[in-house]
């Protein structure tokens, strides 16, 4: 008597099973379609003040402006923080967005409304790496969506999984904590098999699948053609885990002490490093989750860089120069953004890859207790490539920066203009139907293209 072998223990016999779901299913959204513009969007968890770095207001009170001025950028017209020297010598290659705006100002329900492009998102719409997981996935053996560093606690962990869309469009994350590239001991263990588990063996199991009896009596669309494209992912996934390509592109040891330098040696800058890197091997989107790591001396507590909230939280001055301060804080981002900014123009991808750099909200506009609160009402965005303008300011803040003065960007545009950068219709239907839940519910902000 024949012992029938579901496909649940196909995939077990073939020992690939990891990261929290079966990496050939990862590499079955990664299949071969058009589509060439990728990703990288950082991501200032904890909402960075917008007061401080990109729309500051010189002229308003003392408790308002802060202590920073701003300064002239390389086009005329356009000033940004003093803390953003090397970002203002190449403010042709971005634009500013200074009215972002929605209203939540939770970090949980702030940061799904950021990544997934809706003001009012379900708890299982898809963040924006999902979406382009399946609809413009890698064309290499690897990931289309990746995540660099984790988010902290104060959300759920919706950024580990793909919504409605399935664990297939999971990002792989990469980095955790004081476990990031900037460490001295730090190794991408992802494609690690299990220790019983040589290359060899792999091959092997993978070669009994094969020789599995497909299913008879099937047609083109059933389960004998599901089992097919499962063993082709299945020798994709070896091919990956076994094959130097993927592990190369993770490894930042291949890369000069200078270049490591100039991103700087901070999990920030070597996150953003590593995102160059996985771009140009392939994957469709990286997020960079823009923790800019610890001063010297200090002692880790989370990754909120971006939450100051000052003395009253028992976090120090939000102009300090502790891991909380915007005097690390960023200085830090200017070295690492101009650097990424840099390198893709040098390398000739730049014009087909999108930066992003915003966070859920930005803070509020008067200072209270060394500190700023959540402010979702108005905050800035920085984007650059995939045909952004460059040298431009998109709308504007009242003389306080609280409240949107004209040109309003909500999350819906956000969300469309990130996805007509991408070369994806904002109405692109993600539902297996072809009709209900569409990519963006928004309309594209054209005058942000060149």
């Amino acid at each position: 008597m024949k012992t029938k072998i579901s496909r649940r223990q196909m995939l077990q016999i073939g020992g690939v099973g990891m990261l929290g779901l079966t990496l050939p299913r990862m590499l079955q959204a990664s299949a071969p379609r058009n589509g060439q513009k990728s990703c990288i969007f950082i991501v200032q968890y904890g909402g960075a003040s917008h007061h401080d770095s990109w729309d500051l207001k010189p002229d308003a009170s003392d408790d308002i402006r802060g202590p920073y001025r701003p300064i002239a950028t390389n086009v005329p017209g356009i000033q940004v923080g003093e803390l953003f020297p090397k970002l203002a010598s190449m403010a042709d290659r971005y634009t500013i967005i200074r009215s972002m705006t929605h209203g939540n100002g939770g970090h949980d329900g702030g940061m799904h409304i950021c990544m997934t492009g809706h003001s009012a998102p379900t708890v299982e719409t898809p963040y924006f790496g999902s979406v382009v997981a399946k609809v413009r996935p890698s064309t290499a053996n690897m990931p289309s969506y990746v995540w660099l560093q984790n988010l902290a606690g104060d959300v759920q962990p919706r950024y580990l999984n793909g919504g409605f869309l399935g664990a297939s469009y999971s990002p792989l994350r990469v980095g955790n904590d004081m476990d990031n590239p900037a460490e001295p001991n730090f190794r991408v263990r992802a494609f690690d098999t299990h220790a019983d588990v040589s290359h060899e063996r792999m091959r092997q199991r993978l070669q009994l699948i094969s020789q599995l009896p497909s299913p008879s009596g099937r047609g083109a669309g059933g389960e004998g053609a599901s089992q097919a494209s499962m063993q082709m992912f299945q020798e994709r996934a070896v091919d990956l885990l076994t094959g130097p390509e993927a592990r190369r592109a993770f490894d930042l040891d291949h890369e000069t002490r200078g270049t490591r330098d100039r991103y700087g040696r901070h999990a920030l800058g070597q996150n953003l490093l590593m995102a160059r890197r996985l771009i140009e091997s392939g994957v469709r989107l990286v997020s960079v989750t823009a923790w800019a790591g610890l001063p010297r001396g200090e002692t880790f507590r989370n990754v909120q860089t971006w939450d100051m909230h000052g003395n009253g939280a028992g976090l120090g001055s939000i102009f300090g120069n502790g891991a909380f301060g915007l005097g690390w804080a960023l200085p830090n981002v200017d070295q690492g953004v101009s650097a990424l900014l840099e390198d893709l123009h040098v390398r000739g991808i730049l014009d087909d890859t999108l930066v992003v750099m915003v966070g859920e909200f930005g803070r509020t506009p008067r200072i209270s207790n060394a500190g700023r609160d959540h402010w979702p009402a108005c905050y800035s965005a920085m984007l650059a490539g995939a045909g952004i303008r460059g040298g431009y300011v998109h709308g504007s803040s009242d003389r306080q920066g609280a409240y949107v003065r004209d040109a309003a960007v909500r999350p819906e545009a956000f969300g469309a203009t990130l996805f007509h950068a991408l070369g994806i219709p904002p109405e692109t239907r993600l539902s297996p139907d072809g009709f209900t839940r569409s990519a963006s519910a928004g309309q594209p902000v054209l005058n942000l293209f060149a």
